[in-house]
């Protein structure tokens, strides 16, 4: 996280903080403003924020507040109304929705990412993971070629940084689903400067079972192969399997896998993934960091319900690095520093 937070820091970004109404998210705002990662701006009732940075000796000062619901912000309402209503017109949403739906601080936050006049946003922390990512593939969409977001948590292990897709999104994914979650992962994983070696997880090694959930596991990895031949990836495999290179090495030698430290795990399903990473966060001790949404065009990170500051903070890392991501592969301009960023 401090190679992370190095990163951030080199070209911090306007970070929106949709929640800025809890206390854990003004705790993680000062955090990031105090550590230079981000520009924050906060969202929600001005007067019940500055209140609430008072009472815990917060200081915010220097962070924009915006609140979508006050009169003063009516013609932006309106602006990213007419601009979300020609996006979902033939979608079930009227004019007059569309304009009343950006008084919600996710959508006029996602909005303010669409538009330029924010780099991310992060929210999620008082609801539920559904209603929070809605609003992200309604007014951001996917990525160009992909054909559905996934989630994906890293992992800060003993053995060094594990991540795990998906976990939060998709049920039962298909094979070629699948495939394309797993070049989803080894994508985020590049971006944090990492080689990412992929075991494709199952209950099956190499074909020692004859199911249809062991032979979608496997067909998986044939196609993300034909599409990036160069990867570092097996499967289908145990977990155990993956990780104890004795036995990879004794009893399947043929294993891209061999003489390799896995660091990314893709999971058959949803119940999978989420079962063995919250596992591994209360049982392991392993401070997991996400989820990290995976897809789509603009960086917008979902929280999980109750997340800690600490979570919250690492979040805003996480959001930072993807928009320095995808605002290089746009080609636009890095993010102005604001007025208010004071030198120090």
């Amino acid at each position: 996280m401090r190679v992370l937070g190095a990163k951030a820091r080199r070209n911090p970004k306007r970070l929106v903080f949709a929640e800025a109404d809890n206390i854990k998210i003004l705790k993680s705002a000062q955090i990031a403003y105090d550590e230079r990662i981000a520009y924050p701006i906060l969202l929600g009732d001005e007067k019940a924020i500055r209140q609430m940075a008072l009472d815990n000796s917060i200081d915010i000062d220097d962070m924009p507040i915006i609140d979508p619901r006050n009169d003063e912000y009516e013609e932006k309402r309106k602006q990213f109304g007419e601009l979300f209503f020609k996006k979902r017109q033939r979608k079930g949403v009227n004019q007059y929705e569309a304009c009343k739906m950006m008084k919600d601080r996710t959508y006029f936050g996602c909005m303010m990412v669409e538009t330029g006049d924010a780099d991310a946003v992060i929210s999620g922390l008082t609801r539920n993971y559904a209603d929070a990512i809605r609003p992200a593939l309604q007014v951001i969409g996917m990525e160009e070629g992909v054909k559905k977001i996934a989630g994906m948590y890293m992992l800060l292990t003993k053995r060094g940084p594990l991540f795990l897709a998906d976990t939060t999104v998709n049920l039962n994914p298909t094979a070629e689903e699948l495939a394309d979650i797993t070049l989803l992962a080894a994508k985020e994983v590049r971006s944090f400067n990492l080689t990412p070696r992929i075991a494709m997880l199952s209950y099956s090694n190499f074909g020692s079972s004859d199911t249809p959930e062991a032979k979608l596991v496997a067909r998986a990895k044939d196609i993300v192969k034909e599409k990036d031949p160069t990867i570092i990836i097996d499967g289908e495999i145990q977990p155990n399997i993956a990780f104890n290179q004795e036995i990879l090495r004794d009893n399947y030698p043929f294993s891209e896998l061999v003489d390799q430290e896995v660091n990314t795990l893709i999971f058959p399903n949803l119940a999978a993934g989420n079962i063995a990473y919250n596992l591994m966060k209360e049982i392991g001790g392993a401070d997991a960091v996400g989820p990290i949404l995976l897809g789509l065009k603009k960086p917008v990170h979902v929280l999980q319900l109750g997340s800690s500051v600490r979570s919250i903070t690492n979040m805003a890392l996480i959001a930072v690095i993807d928009a320095q991501l995808k605002c290089q592969n746009a080609n636009q301009d890095p993010a102005k520093k604001p007025a208010w960023w004071k030198k120090k």
